[in-house]
């Protein structure tokens, strides 16, 4: 099978799986131009509540495949950094789920998603100090956001791969789990997901990554929508929740 991206939508959990085994599912140039596009599509899909991002096999993603950066390095930098910018705006929760190696491109991958679960035994590394490349600044402030400013420095001035141990300890994980135990823990949080407010996601994600300015305008949203009356009347009734609010809805 040729490098490419796969995908499967069940039920409300969208499935980006980067597949090219050869080389450790490294990003081909077409793989971070292919991105983009699939995830729009993703996002207007209004049965997809959830979006996981992980690699074929035993790896996450080793980083670019080096072979494309021969011919323009900048170019090759520029699609990466696109695709992390478009899963970094992906309107609804994103979690990448890791094994093995998740390097370079794939740690920036990783970063942009909301949340990252990995498997014991998991590798990461942020390299562009063993090719001589400037890591892109907005990808530079996602790691030091994750990690605070001085681990953001020693993984990018040294290169070096650190365990789950480390990338839990520093912020660059969320949670580390048992060899065989990781696809069962993302059904089981993706569930939990997907059953959650839409509405107040959105709100989260929004002012988590760094946009303060649109209190009134989510209020509104709130308002309108509905969606806080049926959940307080769920607590209350002790029923689930029948949220209504989309994505789709807000702007």
């Amino acid at each position: 099978m040729e490098p490419q991206l796969l995908h499967d939508v069940t039920g409300a959990v969208a499935t980006v799986v980067i597949h090219h085994p050869a080389k450790r599912n490294a990003m081909t140039a077409a793989m971070w131009r292919a991105l983009p596009p699939l995830l729009d599509d993703l996002a207007a899909d209004p049965d997809v509540r959830v979006l996981v991002l992980t690699g074929a096999g035993a790896t996450f993603c080793a980083g670019a495949d080096i072979s494309t950066l021969r011919g323009s390095p900048r170019e090759a930098q520029h699609l990466a950094a696109r695709a992390e910018e478009a899963l970094a705006a992906f309107p609804k929760p994103t979690l990448a789920a890791v094994r093995g190696y998740c390097v370079g491109g794939g740690a920036q991958l990783a970063a942009a998603c909301d949340l990252r679960f990995a498997e014991a035994g998991a590798l990461f590394g942020v390299t562009p100090a063993k090719l001589g490349i400037v890591y892109p600044a907005s990808s530079t402030r996602r790691l030091a956001s994750l990690v605070g400013p001085a681990t953001a420095k020693y993984l990018l001035f040294s290169g070096e791969l650190i365990d789950t141990e480390h990338a839990l300890r520093t912020g660059l994980i969320d949670e580390v789990l048992p060899e065989g135990e990781l696809t069962k823990r993302i059904t089981e949080f993706t569930r939990i997901l997907a059953a959650r407010s839409q509405l107040t996601q959105a709100a989260a994600k929004e002012f988590a990554d760094g946009r303060t300015d649109r209190d009134a305008h989510w209020a509104e949203q709130a308002r309108a929508s509905g969606d806080t009356a049926e959940g307080v009347a769920a607590f209350l009734e002790r029923r689930t929740p029948g949220f209504t609010w989309s994505v789709r809805q807000g702007p």
